[in-house]
């Protein structure tokens, strides 16, 4: 097998040079590449190429120049380790997800030997933040445990205990009663520990009750009387608005999403998703919803909700009263009373929240819950309306006006 050599830059430039100096003495320029090659010691072709790059250079042939092709090299070397990073990063948020601008080093540890194979331990490090000495540091106390650190036993021992006491007790232990537990049998623990090594194993005691309480109502706040009575037709669209919110869970807490509907055709007019259940998440919904329906001084709407300290705060009061709007609230606990609008989010959480979950944070809901409300309003067939659109059925209220206009 013939062995490619290799010829140093010097080597290169003087037989270049010689090739320039005398190939007028030479009958064409090839017949002096060949005497020259020869001496040389190395092919004509070979030498051929290195004069043609030298042309290059020098301006005398079109093509890239050395500098060019060094540039080029060197930018698609950059690429692909820009490439080869963003894939690491890719596959990486799979495994890292929410968890603090550092994820925990077991977790990235895990991740470099899924995919070591394929892109080597350095490589990952540079994209990751975590040394290869401390990798390899936590391989080697997996394979020697008595390696690590005296806390890191400990918690060892301890994560064992703690899931000992919470499976010998059903499942149903909190932190303060797996602490409790451990110290009745000896083991001298802080809570915090019992704590933090629960919350890390994903051990949580039964919680009694709907774990998130949306309407939350004043005692000592007035609020005004119920005038719809369960009854929620209306002849026209902004006779009846309806009004509530509900709650989303995703990997960054809690989301809370506010509706405004109209009930004369269950179109919702207004939303809004936000991550707290404040005045500002429903206040929102509704200057949507008085965005959307430029309403007259002589509308007679009544406005109806649940008695959520959000509905009955001063913001939200004085905003219908300064637009006219007559306020309606229902019983506390009894969800008939708001029924419509419960049947709308029912239809929410139904056809999105639980179908396409789980969620990441507020911005995959609230982009969800955008294309979710177009397509309910404009092309969802609703049975109690005719199994027509929401916004056909008030585009054929408006249309007998114009007809009856025209008529006249």
């Amino acid at each position: 097998m013939h062995k490619q050599v290799r010829y140093s830059p010097e080597v290169r430039q003087r037989a270049v040079r010689m090739v320039f100096e005398h190939q007028a003495e030479y009958s064409s320029q090839w017949a002096a590449l060949g005497s020259i090659a020869s001496k040389i010691g190395c092919t004509a072709e070979t030498l051929r190429g290195w004069v043609r790059q030298a042309e290059r250079d020098q301006g005398l042939r079109d093509g890239q120049t050395t500098a060019e092709r060094d540039r080029v090299k060197v930018l698609e070397r950059e690429n692909r380790e820009l490439r080869r990073a963003n894939e690491i990063l890719r596959k990486a948020s799979a495994y890292f997800c929410a968890g603090g601008a550092r994820p925990p080093t077991p977790v990235m540890v895990a991740f470099i030997d899924d995919h070591r194979e394929v892109y080597g331990v350095e490589p990952i490090c540079q994209v990751l933040p975590i040394a290869p000495s401390t990798y390899y540091e936590h391989k080697s106390r997996e394979a020697d445990p008595a390696r690590a650190p005296a806390r890191v036993q400990r918690d060892a021992m301890l994560r064992r205990q703690i899931e000992r006491v919470w499976d010998d007790n059903f499942q149903v232990y909190g932190v303060r009663k797996v602490w409790r537990q451990l110290t009745r049998e000896g083991f001298s623990v802080a809570r915090c520990t019992v704590e933090r090594l629960m919350r890390e194993r994903g051990l949580a005691g039964v919680v009694r009750g709907k774990p998130v309480k949306t309407t939350v109502r004043d005692a000592a706040q007035p609020c005004p009387r119920d005038l719809v009575n369960r009854d929620f037709q209306a002849a026209q669209p902004n006779q009846l608005w309806l009004s509530d919110f509900t709650y989303v869970a995703t990997w960054a807490g809690f989301v809370y999403v506010a509706f405004v509907i109209d009930a004369y055709a269950r179109r919702i007019v207004g939303w809004r998703a936000a991550s707290t259940p404040r005045t500002d998440l429903v206040l929102d919904a509704l200057e949507q919803a008085l965005c959307a329906r430029r309403l007259t001084g002589d509308s007679s709407l009544i406005h109806h909700s649940d008695r959520g300290v959000q509905y009955l705060s001063i913001r939200y009061t004085e905003r219908l009263a300064e637009s006219e709007i007559a306020p309606s609230v229902g019983s506390v606990g009894d969800s008939y009373d708001n029924a419509l609008a419960e049947t709308v989010i029912g239809l929410f959480k139904t056809e999105v929240i639980r179908k396409r979950g789980p969620w990441r944070n507020l911005e995959a809901v609230e982009f969800a819950t955008l294309e979710w409300v177009d397509w309910f309003n404009r092309r969802r067939l609703l049975e109690s309306i005719g199994y027509v659109p929401p916004a056909e059925m008030e585009a054929a209220y408006y249309a007998q006006f114009d007809e009856s206009a025209m008529a006249a």
